[in-house]
């Protein structure tokens, strides 16, 4: 028995999704991309920018202190280092300057 739903009779019903949407990638490099991909390698600027997430989440646990210093100092040079390479800083910026303001708000807590 089959059952019919609403979706049944858009385009590509039944074909295999598209996941990897590569159309932007000239044809010649496809296939070097999907090997590097496979690989687990990230293009350096994708990795600072992982890094610099990292580092964000780190911060937001750590309590006022020598370690908290080192983590924002280390912050602070990785976004650095991504503005050298001429990347757009504002959206690791915004979140960052968000996430502190969030970080300040929040209420110490000791169990």
């Amino acid at each position: 028995m089959t059952h019919y739903g609403v979706f049944d009779h858009l385009p590509g019903s039944g074909k295999p999704l598209q996941l990897d949407d590569d159309s932007m990638v000239p044809e010649q490099l496809r296939a070097g991309y999907r090997l590097l991909k496979i690989a687990g390698y990230m293009p350096p600027k994708l990795e600072l920018v992982h890094e610099i997430r990292e580092v964000e989440s780190l911060i937001a646990r750590l309590d006022q202190g020598e370690e908290r210093e080192q983590a924002c100092a280390r912050l602070n040079l990785l976004r650095a280092r991504l503005q050298a390479q001429g990347h757009d800083l504002s959206l690791s910026r915004e979140r960052g300057e968000y996430r502190a303001k969030l970080i300040q708000r929040r209420p110490s807590t000791t169990i």
